[in-house]
């Protein structure tokens, strides 16, 4: 079983001890990427990411001084919703060691990550509009490159199931047609006054706390995925289908 996330918008690159970092497959186009928004004004960023103007100028230097700056391992490095539910850095080092092939997270500069790869902090994300060589968005630069690196994962771990904890902003650049997994999608929801919605904020925490329930228990079948209880939430089968399993509890007081 191979399991995605999305990364967070917040990091914390503060120095990590008694960890040894590797290296993201996909770290040439990284630079590369990193490259291409370094050549924009502080301006354009602003207006291809929908940021601040602090944040413009911070993200501006970041990219220009891409390849000098202090790095981290991707799964302790993002620090947004998902990965307070992941708490990848209370993982036991054999939990981690099952993670690296296991657990990958889809990323607008780096396509794919494993959870030790070594990066360097910076904001791109999936549906940002830059324009490359390979087209005007990074759908169409990462094309079908990342589901053949799920693939190849998958057939070095034998998993033939992929579950999607991750976004669909990001997910969309997982091309399904050249995907050879079954994909399985968790979905959390929170049931107030009858009514069953999600919330983002809760959901995009269930998502990284399943993907560690996943690496805890080693979880080979997808079945066994209804058994997540974490948070309070319970397998729903009448909301559920086939490839989408839907969790739901009482909305927290």
């Amino acid at each position: 079983m191979l399991i995605v996330v999305s990364p967070a918008k917040s990091l914390n690159m503060d120095p990590v001890d008694g960890v040894t970092p590797t290296a993201p497959l996909f770290q040439p186009d990284a630079e590369s990427l990193a490259k291409t928004a370094g050549r924009l004004s502080q301006k354009k960023l602003r207006e291809l990411m929908s940021i601040s103007a602090d944040l413009a100028k911070l993200n501006a230097h970041r990219f220009k001084a891409f390849g000098e700056m202090e790095s981290k391992p991707a799964a302790l490095a993002f620090n947004g919703d998902t990965y307070q539910g992941l708490e990848a850095g209370t993982l036991e080092p054999d939990e981690m060691a099952w993670a690296q092939d296991h657990l990958r997270i889809l990323s607008g500069l780096y396509g794919v990550l494993r959870p030790l790869d070594d990066i360097q902090p910076y904001r791109l994300e999936m549906g940002s509009r830059l324009k490359t060589r390979r087209g005007p968005t990074l759908y169409k630069y990462w094309g079908d490159r990342i589901a053949k690196a799920l693939n190849e994962q998958a057939d070095v771990t034998g998993a033939k199931t992929l579950v999607n904890c991750a976004s669909q902003e990001y997910f969309g650049a997982v091309d399904v047609k050249a995907l050879n997994l079954r994909v399985v999608t968790p979905v959390f929801m929170e049931d107030k006054g009858g009514k069953a919605k999600i919330v983002s904020f809760f959901a995009k925490k269930a998502r990284g706390a399943m993907a560690r329930y996943i690496i805890q228990n080693r979880l080979t079948d997808a079945d066994a995925l209804t058994e997540f209880d974490t948070g309070g939430y319970a397998y729903a089968p009448e909301l559920s289908e086939a490839d989408k399993l839907v969790f739901i509890r009482d909305y927290p007081s």
